[in-house]
Parts: structure tokens; C-alpha cells; sequence
């Protein structure tokens, strides 16, 4: 059984390029390729960089640093959030041992 394809049609830096992907990702994907576009473009607009393929470059390094961060964040908050699960665990089972009848 084949998965479905579509292709996307996306702008860049001006240049139009066309992406597969399945249907269900189309929108993430147009998504991803305006932010991609945003960011190349700040990159362009700031005047630093030289050459499109530097500017890619960098861009892609931003986005990857600003990748890991939020996955730096993010296990921090579902350890913060377990913590508390199992301290919660713990008080509600403290309170039914402590109203559980003894036999």
C-alpha cells in the first residue's frame, strides 16, 4: 500500500520550490517555509552575511540553537512535572491509607 503525496509549492528567498510531502503536512509545511523565509530574509536584511548559502547556513544554525533550547526547556518542565505527579501520588495515597478501615 502507497502513502499518498502531494507536492507544495513553496517561496523562499523569492525562488519557488516544489515539496513532497503527505497531505497531513502540507500545512506544517508551508508553515516551516515561511519561517524559514522570515529568518533568511532577517539574516539578508541584517547585512552581515555574504552569499546565500552562508545565510543558510546560519539561519539553519539559529533555528537548530533555537531547537535544542525549547528541548532544554521542555525536560526541564516534564521533570519539574513528574516531581510533582509523584509528590501528588504520594498525598493521595498518604489520605486514603489514613481513611482505609483497619481489618
Amino acid at each position: 500500500m502507497s502513502a499518498e503525496i502531494v507536492s507544495v509549492n513553496v517561496m523562499i528567498l523569492d525562488k519557488e520550490y516544489m515539496v513532497s510531502c503527505p497531505p497531513q503536512e502540507k500545512e506544517s509545511l508551508e508553515a516551516a517555509a515561511r519561517l524559514l523565509n522570515e529568518r533568511l530574509r532577517k539574516v539578508r536584511d541584517g547585512g552581515k552575511v555574504l552569499g546565500t548559502e552562508r545565510m543558510a547556513v546560519i539561519t539553519a544554525l539559529n533555528l537548530v540553537y533555537e531547537l535544542e533550547q525549547e528541548r532544554s526547556r521542555n525536560h526541564a518542565t516534564m521533570d519539574t512535572m513528574g516531581d510533582e505527579v509523584r509528590r501528588l501520588a504520594r498525598k493521595v495515597s498518604g489520605a486514603v491509607d489514613a481513611t482505609s478501615p483497619t481489618s
